[in-house]
């Protein structure tokens, strides 16, 4: 994992996870350094409804059946477009399980689709130097410029402030479009190309779904296993 000063992960409070987001978006890479890719993993998060205190639960799947997980008490509060601060402990946690690290992670949240450049997929790629890819499913920023496609494949550039954060792209005919954006390590290009190439025609690829249905997985077990232990205790 790489080296970084311990508040990147736990800020003491909000003005300087502010200016934590913004070190990190300077320090994510926006050119391809990926090796080979043997292993592609998805990256996601599940939290009891409307919990905002309670554990957050995290997975990292990967494409050859293992699976990290790890649940976590967020240790900063619920503030929108500061979400990487509640999740990136547990999947940092969730990483360090898994004894063959993943050459390529996908992200289900915003990368640079942020509005400062600092989504969920750029603070984890940062702080585990590894090529990750942001694949959110609404918009957190910015307006799709031009019109989008109705076929499988279509893409049209997600634009904030003069800036391309990512593109839309539709994977499946008809279906909403997922926002691809840069993580770490990797470029607008090749990460649309990787998204395109790992999809099975469905609206969300395999990686992310797969780490959606893990990090659910980890919650239910999580909640039959406290109440197990609440009827011992009884």
């Amino acid at each position: 994992m790489n080296e970084h000063p311990p508040e990147w992960l736990h800020p003491p409070d909000l003005k300087r996870a502010t200016a934590i987001q913004r070190a990190i978006a300077d320090a994510v890479e926006l050119a391809d350094r990926i090796g080979p890719v043997v292993r592609v993993a998805g990256a996601d998060t599940s939290m009891k409804w409307r919990d905002s205190r309670g554990p957050i639960h995290a997975a990292i799947a990967c494409d050859d059946g293992t699976v990290g997980q790890a649940t976590r008490i967020p240790p900063f509060p619920y503030v929108p477009g500061y979400l990487g601060f509640r999740e990136c402990p547990a999947l940092v946690a969730a990483w360090e399980t898994l004894v063959v690290k993943p050459d390529l992670v996908l992200m289900d949240g915003q990368g640079r689709s942020h509005p400062r450049r600092c989504g969920v997929a750029c603070q984890l790629g940062v702080l585990l130097d590894v090529p990750v890819i942001g694949v959110a499913k609404s918009l957190l920023c910015g307006v799709v410029d031009g019109v989008l496609g109705a076929d499988a494949g279509s893409t049209a550039p997600l634009v904030d402030r003069g800036e391309v954060v990512a593109m839309a792209v539709r994977l499946r005919a008809q279906a909403a479009p997922v926002y691809v954006s840069i993580g770490h390590r990797v470029t607008l290009d090749t990460a649309v190309d990787w998204v395109r190439r790992l999809s099975d025609g469905r609206r969300v690829p395999p990686p992310v779904r797969g780490a959606h249905e893990a990090a659910n997985a980890v919650r239910i077990a999580h909640g039959l296993a406290m109440e197990a232990e609440n009827v011992d205790i009884l």
